[in-house]
């Protein structure tokens, strides 16, 4: 179904030339710019239920920088690296029950044709009955349109997830924005010009190791990049095994430098699974036990609170995320440690 060109992303496009300043290059920027907007890919997606966009899409979101990811108003940007190249991706209400997908670029079509696994299609709530815990009960009330997302595509949430091990989310997102915007492409069509695409398996591989050290990625994380994108085609087939599971953690782990932790962020994200709780996380079961019982929980702790909901511990998890509960902030914090210019 085509749509009419959003006033958004018009005005992304009149953006880019009016930053031309006299620069040749820029103009041929904001001209080929303009070009894409003409040849953008169009859906329209009815999920048949409530679905709150803003929150579905946020675990894709690595800071309020990230330059893949962007929120502008009502419109919500996304910078892919899909199996057909980059695209941009614009994410809009189209109505009470519709959903506007625009992409440009070489991977728009398969962008917007997985854009309804980007919304949640497939991800099924109904079995979840939360209703002998009244904090739960009030928080999928208030929540009726949350869903778990699955990207289709495993390299795209691996490669964060590795830089995000054992680290505060400050400096790995960081890390994130300094090398997509030395290393990644600019986002076609009229994305807001400072967007980029994250680097192809082999992008992230050529990355020299200097560069890994002044983006604050140590050795260990880095030599995990690259054991990783080396058998990318075979991470990304565990997509074939569904929506995550045992099967697909295990593959995942079998890189050298992958744990739990990192398999179930990469899970949650590429697969949709429903029940992958990041086990290992500085914060996550801290926030579980104090939400579901009023007081601090180890991992096994938080394992133990989230059996009765197996099947659907990564949903449950996410409602307590989501709900706007926060813990008590005392207690140690994690210290910050800056090397890269040692």
């Amino acid at each position: 179904m085509s749509l009419a060109v959003p006033s958004s992303a018009a005005g992304g496009v009149e953006g880019a030339a009016a930053r031309v300043g006299g620069s040749a290059a820029r103009v041929d920027e904001a001209a080929s710019r303009v070009g894409e907007a003409a040849s953008r890919v169009d859906t329209v997606y009815r999920p048949g239920g409530a679905v709150d966009v803003r929150a579905t899409l946020r675990p894709l979101q690595r800071g309020s920088g990230d330059p893949a990811f962007r929120v502008v108003g009502s419109d919500t940007w996304l910078a892919l690296r899909t199996p057909d190249g980059p695209a941009s991706v614009l994410v809009r209400r189209a109505g009470p029950d519709a959903i506007a997908v625009s992409a440009w670029g070489d991977g728009a079509e398969w962008a917007v044709s997985h854009a309804p696994e980007l919304l949640g299609r497939g991800d099924d709530w109904s079995d979840l009955d939360v209703s002998r815990h009244p904090f739960l009960v009030d928080a999928r009330h208030r929540q009726p349109g949350l869903r778990l997302l699955r990207t289709n595509t495993v390299m795209a949430a691996l490669v964060p997830a590795i830089m995000e091990q054992k680290v505060t989310s400050r400096q790995a997102w960081r890390a994130w924005r300094y090398l997509l915007r030395r290393y990644g492409t600019p986002a076609p069509g009229p994305a807001p010009s400072d967007m980029f695409v994250p680097p192809t398996a082999a992008g992230w591989g050529a990355i020299p190791s200097w560069e890994w050290h002044r983006a604050g990625i140590e050795p260990g994380r880095s030599a995990t990049v690259m054991r990783a994108v080396r058998v990318a085609p075979a991470l990304e087939r565990t997509l074939t095994l569904g929506r995550g599971g045992a099967l697909v953690s295990a593959r995942l782990q079998s890189v050298p430098g992958i744990g739990k932790w990192t398999a179930a962020e990469t899970a949650q994200r590429a697969h949709g699974d429903p029940d992958s709780p990041s086990v290992g996380d500085f914060h996550v079961p801290a926030l579980v036990g104090w939400a579901l019982t009023g007081g601090p929980v180890d991992d096994d702790g938080m394992l133990e609170l989230l059996e009765p909901w197996r099947g659907h511990r990564e949903r449950v998890v996410r409602l307590i995320g989501g709900s706007g509960f926060r813990k008590p902030s005392f207690g140690p914090r994690l210290t910050i440690q800056d090397h890269r210019y040692h």
